[in-house]
């Protein structure tokens, strides 16, 4: 398939292009360097300095003899992608071109007022852009579990059957965001809920647990092919925070009691999980949603993991309590249900000690690197 990657210089966007390329499919990537220039900004450097797309793609093509196409700008713009659309004519689009930040949405206006404009506007301009060039094309939107927050039910795949009053309907599954961010997720689900309906778009909503790791097939180790992983506050997930704390002989910051549990996915079932629901498109006008984790944590049991192989590595790792910068239960109940990537066929690399040592002696190479003082949260959500 001819594929289009919206924030293709992401932390999964530059690998799900490898990963498809390698796959087979022509592929074109899109970023305007936006998290880059955030980064730069706020001086939170990635653990390794990785080379722009442009460096990236001669690289992959001198190793593999295939090529990536790039384009920089900026899905706002609608003429942009509007001419994208006209020029590449993609089968399938992958929209990772949003603000990926919690504690970004919630660390000041001109914060909150970014990542709503850019996530609001980037989902309606590819929405507008596949009605207008051809409603065909397959649109894969990244979506994130924390739409659905931490209900005292069970959390389905997307969709609630209700029986009130004697009568049935179904819905999509209520949601409630725990930041700006996922608030604006949650707002793109509902534009492409409506948009599918109306217009008889194809859609697939990938609702993702926050995600680990930093190594992939198509990588081999090579910093030139490298994708961008953080390990700060706004940027680092927690598992990636907290591999980066122990290296550098910091304590695991926990937030809270450290009883919240989320889903949680390694970087390379993220790659197959998007192969996957490449290859299932729904049907005309349907929306198909897709809980995308793995394996459901509670934040210490993830430091209780981290210290025991950082402690095999005699690193003598520590575990400190701190004060919740979010606002959030921390003692709830959590059953989210996912079954259709296992009937589609995803066999999951689950969290074991082997890929944590492997994560914290990568990491140990280059702690030099580290800038300790951006590991720890000055985002406070009041």
């Amino acid at each position: 398939m001819k594929v289009l990657i919206l924030g293709g210089d992401g932390y999964l966007g530059w690998p799900t292009a490898m990963k498809l390329s390698s796959d087979g499919h022509n592929i074109l990537v899109v970023d305007n360097y936006s998290r880059r220039k955030i980064a730069s900004d706020r001086n939170l450097p990635t653990l390794i300095s990785v080379p722009n797309l442009q460096q990236r793609v001669v690289t992959w093509k001198a190793k593999t003899g295939r090529e990536i196409l790039v384009r920089i700008g900026d899905v706002q713009e609608y003429e942009f992608i509007l001419d994208l659309f006209h020029e590449y004519g993609p089968d399938a689009v992958i929209h990772f071109a949003e603000q990926p930040s919690a504690p970004y949405s919630m660390a000041g206006y001109l914060e909150a007022r970014y990542t709503l404009t850019n996530n609001l506007l980037t989902t309606l301009n590819v929405s507008h852009a596949v009605k207008q060039t051809n409603p065909e094309v397959h649109i894969v939107k990244l979506g994130t579990m924390g739409e659905y927050g931490t209900p005292n039910i069970d959390i389905e795949e997307g969709y609630l059957d209700i029986e009130h009053n004697g009568r049935k309907d179904r819905f999509l599954y209520p949601r409630k965001g725990g930041s700006l961010y996922h608030t604006t997720k949650i707002q793109d689900t509902d534009l492409l809920y409506f948009y599918s309906g109306v217009w008889g778009l194809r859609v697939t909503d990938l609702m993702q647990g926050p995600v680990y790791g930093m190594f992939t097939k198509e990588m081999e180790y090579q910093p030139s092919l490298a994708t961008n992983f953080s390990y700060d506050e706004i940027f680092g997930t927690v598992l990636n925070r907290f591999v980066v704390q122990a290296a550098i002989g910091r304590p695991l910051a926990v937030y809270g009691s450290g009883t919240q549990k989320r889903g949680f996915l390694n970087i390379v079932d993220t790659l197959e999980c998007i192969a996957i629901a490449l290859r299932n498109p729904p049907r005309p006008g349907e929306m198909s949603i897709l809980n995308q984790f793995t394996e459901v944590f509670s934040i210490l049991d993830l430091a209780h993991l981290v210290k025991q192989s950082g402690d095999d590595l005699k690193l003598n790792v520590e575990i400190v309590n701190i004060p919740n910068p979010r606002v959030e239960k921390e003692d709830h109940y959590y059953n989210p249900r996912t079954t259709r990537f296992r009937e589609l066929g995803l066999e999951p690399h689950l969290l074991d000690q082997e890929v944590l040592s492997e994560m914290l002696e990568h990491v140990l190479r280059y702690k030099d690197n580290v800038v300790p003082e951006i590991v720890s949260p000055k985002t406070s959500w009041n």
